[in-house]
């Protein structure tokens, strides 16, 4: 036999590539999100976040002002430069221009077009015009459409406008105090109750095993109703109180499963051995399985995190609407993407700016608690 023990597989070279596949596929909705965070609404809407370094190609109407045209040689002038008003780009090239909204390049720069209501407009490419006429052009100037290729523009504007928002701050405390309660109390019951399924006999153990499995499946959207009439009927209502019970209900079930499993492939020895020496039960759970279990432990507490400090359904049901106690996720649905229309530069920003806690804690669970307690428990 050509192979033998220790010999890289053939195929090693289809795991990497099916590696850097999903990746690669991972990091491209948040590299896309993270390029739209920097971009103003006009150009998310005329290109995509791929082509963020290239010029844009937008149409703009511009409306001039009558009063600033003077007599010329018995003619009516009006001059400018269409980037200079506010409902314009700025800056560019103009490509195009027309009369009429239906056709807004339908001219090519330097060309001269006849207006509907008398006189002749010339645009050239840097954006300058100029209107003449027999007679003045009345209360409203002739308006201008046109084509233009604007410079790709990074903007710090939707991050000002997520942190300046009003009651921002007050978001940011309520986002905690929901999280931080949410994310200990489910770990705290489920370690108990993943030792008492892995290493306890007791009648009725493998029921429990397949209901907590079962309880997996149940969909969250299934228990929402029932949950909340239960919480009024208790007194609770929708409070944080609530919300802390609600998130440890909906987050039990996994913690379980995933301790209990962790916990079951522990060395028995360890343990039998410690029972022969006279320790109890809670003695083993907290002097041996728990700190055994911080990997396990850690790693749930990442995805209950991520999954409360991110929640936007849980947080609309289960907590009241002021804006005393909206969360992160609440406030920015309903006061910033609401008032503005969906602006997904709104949108790009309010998902990194509430994403910046999360990875922190991440990062510091994986590099401070999982690797120091894996290497204390080597030595």
């Amino acid at each position: 036999m050509k192979s033998h023990a220790g010999a890289k597989s053939g195929l090693s070279w289809a795991v990497h590539l099916t590696v850097a596949a999903l990746v690669v596929l991972w990091l491209v909705p948040t590299v896309g999100l993270l390029v739209s965070s920097f971009r103003d609404r006009d150009q998310i809407s005329a290109s995509g976040w791929w082509e963020a370094p290239l010029p844009v190609e937008q149409t703009y109407r511009v409306r001039t002002d009558p009063d600033a045209a003077v007599e010329r040689h018995g003619r009516v002038v009006l001059s400018g430069n269409v980037f200079d008003s506010e409902d314009s780009a700025g800056s560019g090239t103009v490509t195009g221009f027309g009369v009429t909204g239906r056709a807004p390049a339908e001219f090519a720069p330097g060309a001269t077009a006849d207006l509907r209501g008398g006189g002749r407009l010339t645009v050239a490419a840097d954006g300058r015009f100029t209107a003449e006429a027999d007679a003045p052009f009345g209360r409203r100037g002739p308006t201008i459409y046109f084509e233009a290729e604007t410079p790709p523009k990074v903007t710090l504007d939707n991050y000002r406008m997520v942190l300046g928002a009003d009651g921002m701050d007050r978001a940011f405390i309520n986002t905690l105090t929901v999280t931080v309660p949410a994310t200990v109390i489910p770990i705290l019951i489920a370690a108990f109750a993943a030792y008492a399924l892995a290493w306890m006999e007791f009648p009725g153990r493998g029921l429990l095993i397949a209901a907590v499995v079962g309880l997996l499946v149940v969909p969250l959207q299934l228990a929402l109703v029932p949950l909340l009439r239960l919480h009024q009927a208790v007194g609770i209502g929708q409070s944080f109180m609530g919300i802390w019970f609600a998130h440890t209900g909906f987050g039990l079930p996994l913690a379980v499963y995933l301790l209990r499993n962790y916990m079951a492939g522990l060395p028995r020895d360890i343990i039998e051995s410690a029972k022969v020496d006279g320790a109890t039960d809670f003695q083993v759970f907290t002097r041996i399985v728990l700190p055994l279990s911080f990997p396990a432990l850690a790693s749930f507490a990442i995805f209950q995190f991520l999954w409360t400090w991110n929640d936007l359904l849980v947080a609309k049901v289960f907590l009241p609407a002021a804006s005393e106690t909206k969360v992160m996720t609440v406030k920015i649905a309903d006061d910033l993407l609401g008032s503005r229309g969906g602006d997904w530069g709104i949108l790009a920003a309010a998902a990194f700016i509430s994403m910046a806690v999360p990875l922190v804690v991440f990062f510091a669970l994986q590099r401070y608690l999982v690797r120091g307690l894996l290497a204390g428990s080597v030595k």
